[in-house]
């Protein structure tokens, strides 16, 4: 699809809005009440044309696009090209390459040539060394964008210009608050359509050694590590310290009678809590630790390490299930998000569990914890087998169940 030339500002949004209409998710979670784009989308493309038509190929860096619209849409209305991207969601990045493919533009390694995409799983020097440009779809945790803006600041241009844009209901002030530990000025743009832009100048010097965060709970015999967008960030998350309190109710061997796990799959592995904790229970398992977060991936390697178990531990930026063969794991760890980005849906949970039933062994087990209210109960039973239940609280319950 060819750059199109100067246009109003009405026919400019016009077009912006008529190709992110073509976006998909797939094969991210679909579904009539979701979209591949927003209105933060639409304002930051419009808010950055001016500063991102001209750039040499490569100077442009997108961190956060969802879907697709950032990149996409600075390839084919304003000509970008090399454009650089990290998405911390595998599923994101999948249905990019797929939107890329179906606009005709295509992705690959050459930033001087035809690619137009190239991604990058982490926020060094790679994705950022040379950028004069950086649009940010702004992330839902502060931690989260800590890190990117220290990223950006440590690695990219002097000259930088960085939009972060996002959906006004999501934002909040302490987000320019940590803009400007990495930058000396922040701006805030005009509402627009319930979206509004920050624009962040003059990056500042930045300890090259903030992340991964360290933390220590005293149920647990290691350090956790965690990214700014590792869900719960260096803790023990009250789900987990649950299920792990069921697996400890259950003695020496949860699958019953005298056997132990030999594989054991943590699925949806965030910090690496679960996976390092199985490895240390069972030292004779092997563990398959598995997210499709670059975030949690790299943070549950980092725990492992430091835990002394890694040698026994396999971890993988994958969809669910996809990097476990079929009927390999004994036992399955799962405390599934309930949300798709900033949006509650169960969706998300029903995927995982559906992806469990593939990759346990007949009479291997799957434990689960979720908030009580969500009821997963009835969809376990249907594609997994019987149901106990090992615990519950106020908030949370545990289910065991038994693949048929």
């Amino acid at each position: 699809m060819a750059a199109v030339g100067a246009a109003s500002p009405d026919e400019r949004a016009g077009e912006i809005r008529a190709l992110c209409a073509r976006l998909s998710r797939e094969p991210d979670l679909d579904a009539p009440e979701l979209q591949a784009y927003d209105t933060a989308d639409l304002l930051l493309l419009e808010t950055a044309e001016p500063a991102i038509r001209g750039l040499a190929p490569g100077e442009l860096v997108v961190i956060g696009d969802r879907h697709g619209a950032l990149a996409l849409g600075a390839a084919a209305l304003f000509g970008a090209l090399g454009i650089r991207s990290h998405q911390d969601a595998l599923l994101g990045e999948r249905a990019m390459a797929r939107n890329a493919e179906a606009l005709g533009l295509g992705s690959g390694p050459d930033l001087a040539g035809s690619a137009v995409v190239v991604s990058h799983d982490d926020l060094g020097e790679s994705l950022l060394h040379g950028a004069r440009v950086v649009l940010l779809q702004l992330p839902r945790g502060l931690d989260a964008l800590d890190e990117i803006a220290a990223a950006i600041a440590r690695w990219a241009e002097p000259s930088v210009v960085v939009f972060a844009g996002g959906r006004v209901k999501h934002m909040t002030r302490s987000m320019n608050e940590v803009l400007a530990r990495s930058f000396g000025e922040v701006t805030a743009g005009l509402g627009r359509q319930k979206a509004r832009v920050l624009t962040a100048r003059d990056p500042l010097p930045v300890p090259a050694d903030a992340y991964p965060r360290w933390g220590t709970d005293p149920e647990l015999p290691f350090r956790i590590a965690a990214h700014g967008a590792t869900f719960g960030g260096p803790t023990l998350d009250h789900g987990s310290r649950l299920l792990l309190a069921g697996l400890a109710a259950s003695a020496a061997h949860p699958l019953g009678g005298d056997r132990d796990p030999h594989r054991i799959v943590d699925l949806g592995c965030g910090n690496g809590v679960l996976a390092v904790s199985a490895a240390l229970r069972w030292p004779d398992a092997e563990v398959i630790a598995t997210d499709q977060s670059s975030a949690a991936v790299a943070a549950t390697r980092t725990t492992a390490t430091a835990a002394g178990v890694a040698d026994r531990i396999t971890v993988y930026r994958a969809d669910g299930a996809e990097a476990v063969p079929d009927g390999w794991a004994d036992l399955i760890l799962l405390n599934p998000p309930f949300h798709t980005g900033a949006t509650v849906h169960a969706g998300v949970a029903h995927r995982l569990i559906r992806s469990c039933a593939r990759a346990l062994a007949p009479g291997g087990e799957l434990r689960l914890v979720f908030n009580s209210h969500l009821g997963y109960r009835s969809l376990v039973e249907q594609v997994i087998g019987p149901v106990r239940q090992v615990a519950r609280d106020r908030t949370f319950t545990v289910l065991a169940a038994t693949r048929r």
